[in-house]
């Protein structure tokens, strides 16, 4: 009985190490400490117990870790560690609103400088825009010529020559 006792308690340690792994950033340091420790009580089950009771060693860690490691980055993912998965306007969060399509081809005046990033003021509504890479000055008129999702992009307005005669 005294011989199950040494490999059962590498298993216990190396599946413990295993869970440090996920939680412990190492570069793989703990990851290797648990393959010794698993490799080693598999060698002292094969050899010092029985070729069977090694196999059950075996199969027990194909069915023991990878349970394991999906449990621990569940509780990863709950624990403080993690990242929040939600972002929220309480907790600063700022988005900007979508339906900015309605400021297409219309026009307005750069607020700051566009380089090529910048803010307008669109319909007396100050916006973020963005241009296709070019720089806009400030106090330049511009055009809205497209939006994509919640950026809007400008370019300078052209001036017709039919309209200064």
């Amino acid at each position: 009985m005294k011989l199950y006792i040494l490999p059962v308690l590498l298993q216990f340690l190396g599946m413990l190490v295993i869970l440090a792994e996920i939680f412990i950033p190492s570069l793989g340091v703990l990851t290797a400490i648990a393959l010794g420790l698993l490799g080693y009580s598999l060698y002292l089950a094969f050899t010092t117990i029985s070729t069977f009771s090694g196999m059950i060693f075996v199969g027990f860690d194909l069915l023991a870790i990878p349970l394991l490691l999906v449990l621990g980055l569940k509780l990863l993912a709950a624990s403080p560690l993690s990242l929040k998965s939600k972002l929220a306007s309480k907790d600063g969060v700022v988005s900007q609103a979508l339906g900015f399509e309605e400021y297409g081809g219309k026009q307005g005046i750069s607020v700051t400088d566009l380089r090529p990033a910048g803010i307008a003021l669109v319909e007396e509504k100050r916006l973020d825009v963005v241009t296709d890479g070019d720089y806009i000055n400030a106090n330049t008129p511009i055009i809205v010529t497209g939006v994509t999702g919640n950026q809007i992009i400008v370019e300078k307005q052209r001036i017709d020559q039919n309209q200064e005669t």
